[in-house]
């Protein structure tokens, strides 16, 4: 009796677990094209500049991105537009399951490469940011500095557990980089959302860039990512198998999924194609 009567339970719990692996494959399908889109066109806007002698261009993108005479900050500039690129197209590889199954080797090396590569685009970033000037008020610039600390420190905390061979903590600290190595393309996606919805800049202005809307968008992008909680309640989740709480994590993985869509949709045609 007591086997029967916990067995509805375990079929629930079950299917809920299910519910939220659905949620995150779909979302990590969506923000893979989003990310490879968004790749394509770091790779072909600054590549063409680049390669014709046209780095005026780059201005086009980032204010102060291209400095006369200044060599060494444009190199930094070019340094962090190149390992963006690699972020963007090599992380969602390495969050597919069968890639790191069947092609261990590979994993390690990109995994190695990516972190590299997030620890240096971070310092860049910083450099870039302090020194060079940009759009955006202090609070949008002390956001952004915000998360290039918590890339270094889960950049280095992946390092560690994979070291110690602890995979289930490495993996977990590998998804938290991944998100926050992201946030200036959730920044961007979220602002397109924004507009597609609005039909247009709402509570911002858009010459200076600065508003209430951004300050709040770069603060729950960069200094607390609405997509690392989110990243907390699934881990939560799948450790608990909490039948209530699962369903709502799901629910809230499904609402970001459709909002990142929008968004994806709003900068592909909107901003990445017809820069090309």
């Amino acid at each position: 009796m007591m086997t029967n009567a916990l067995l509805p339970e375990k079929i629930t719990v079950s299917y809920a677990t299910r519910i939220l692996t659905g949620a995150a494959t779909l979302w990590l399908v969506v923000a893979t094209v989003g990310q490879w889109l968004f790749g394509i066109y770091i790779i072909l806007f600054y590549g063409k500049a680049t390669v014709t002698g046209d780095f005026e261009r780059w201005n086009k993108v980032l204010p102060h991105g291209y400095v006369e005479g200044d060599w060494k900050g444009n190199l930094v500039v070019g340094i962090h537009i190149l390992l963006a690129a690699i972020l963007v197209i090599g992380g969602p590889i390495q969050l597919i399951a069968p890639v790191r199954n069947r092609l261990p080797r590979f994993h390690r090396w990109l995994g190695r490469l990516y972190v590299i590569t997030a620890i240096v685009v971070s310092v860049a970033g910083l450099i870039m940011v302090w020194t060079r000037g940009s759009v955006g008020d202090t609070v949008q610039h002390s956001s952004i500095s915000i998360q290039a600390v918590y890339i270094i420190l889960f950049a280095l905390l992946a390092i560690r557990y994979a070291k110690a061979r602890q995979f289930a903590k490495h993996r977990a600290w590998a998804l938290r980089l991944f998100m926050v190595v992201n946030g200036v393309w959730f920044f961007r996606v979220g602002l397109m959302f924004w507009l597609v919805v609005n039909g247009g800049p709402v509570g911002f202005n858009p010459e200076t860039f600065t508003g209430p809307f951004l300050t709040a968008l770069s603060v729950f992008t960069y200094a607390i990512p609405i997509s690392l909680i989110v990243l907390e309640m699934y881990l939560y989740a799948r450790q608990k198998q909490n039948q209530a709480f699962s369903y709502f994590t799901s629910a809230l993985i499904f609402l970001c999924t459709i909002i990142m869509g929008i968004g994806i949709i709003g900068a592909t045609m909107g901003m990445w194609l017809p820069r090309l």
